[in-house]
């Protein structure tokens, strides 16, 4: 897939201090690309340089192929972690000085709001002031400014900040709507079951070095271990696990089920998971057989410890 972003080899140094160390992505087009890492691992300083809030000290930003430059502030839109909006300004009046500010004119711009203001049942909000609202109303009107100019590349810092699960699910489905229709967003967040619902790639930054990207079944793949839990109504469980010692490598281990089943954890080496099966089901009854894949939130301890 094409990208749409190139991040080139980029540098970025405050003092004595390297916040990005010679950092290399490629965003494909149309696609959710999650940006991760730990606090003060370098995320923040990229996202600010994409949006030419700072420079890179070295390397280059291509977008849509071209050297990223300011005209291209009309194609981006960012929802920052530190929400920008005035508090003492009226929600409505605000949102058509921002619309504007992006290029949009001032009747295309209350169009485009009515739609938006409508869709996520927030039009009596347009006479509030910011400071009215709670931190998840001023939330939706963050999103909504920052959509409104229908972007082709959307960069969304902790988007769920604030939210109640409800409203979160509605932004969530709101993205996932915006990528259907074309758009391109990074996404960083610290929400690992979001990574999980949304993202198609990701890339870990830790230390100001990128440790990980690419898609992410790939790398679910490639930490996979090749592990099942299995939960059995056996009827001499003790023989059972005395016979699975014999060829597998097993553990007692847990999860939720609504048996009170024997539980285990089997690593396969040669053998199959059909295999598996027909070794088990002499014993009794198979009530729970998964493979143990890695989430995200695993693979994101376990490399940052690593490293």
């Amino acid at each position: 897939m094409k990208p749409i972003l190139q991040v080139n080899n980029v540098v970025k140094k405050y003092g004595d201090k390297t916040a990005l160390n010679n950092i290399s992505l490629a965003i494909p087009q149309g696609s959710v690309f999650g940006l991760l890492g730990p606090n003060g691992a370098g995320k923040t300083s990229l996202i600010r340089i994409i949006n030419q809030i700072t420079f890179p000290d070295s390397g280059t930003i291509l977008l849509d192929g071209e050297k990223l430059s300011p005209h291209h502030v009309k194609h981006i839109g960012y929802m920052p972690e530190e929400r920008g909006l005035y508090k003492s300004m009226k929600v409505g009046e605000q949102a058509l000085y921002l619309a504007q500010l992006k290029g949009i004119s001032k009747d295309e711009a209350k169009k485009q709001l009515k739609y938006w203001f409508d869709k996520l049942e927030i039009g009596d909000w347009w006479n509030k002031k910011i400071q009215e609202l709670s931190k998840g109303m001023a939330q939706k009107i963050q999103f909504v400014v920052t959509v409104l100019h229908q972007p082709k590349l959307l960069i969304f810092d902790e988007p769920f900040s604030g939210f109640d699960p409800v409203n979160a699910n509605i932004i969530k489905d709101e993205i996932l709507e915006l990528k259907q229709k074309g758009s391109t967003i990074i996404f960083s967040t610290h929400r690992m079951e979001s990574v999980e619902e949304m993202c198609d790639e990701i890339a870990l930054i830790h230390k100001s070095n990128k440790l990980l990207d690419g898609s992410l079944v790939d790398i679910k793949k490639e930490y996979r271990s090749n592990t099942f839990d299995l939960g059995i109504n056996a009827m001499n469980p003790n023989q059972l696990k005395d016979f699975l010692n014999a060829k597998y490598q097993i553990e007692d281990t847990f999860f939720k089920s609504l048996d009170n089943e024997l539980k285990l954890s089997v690593k396969l080496e040669e053998r199959s998971a059909n295999e598996l099966l027909n070794d088990v089901l002499p014993f009794g009854q198979v009530t729970h057989f998964s493979e143990k894949i890695p989430s995200i939130n695993d693979i994101f301890i376990q490399t940052v410890t690593n490293n």
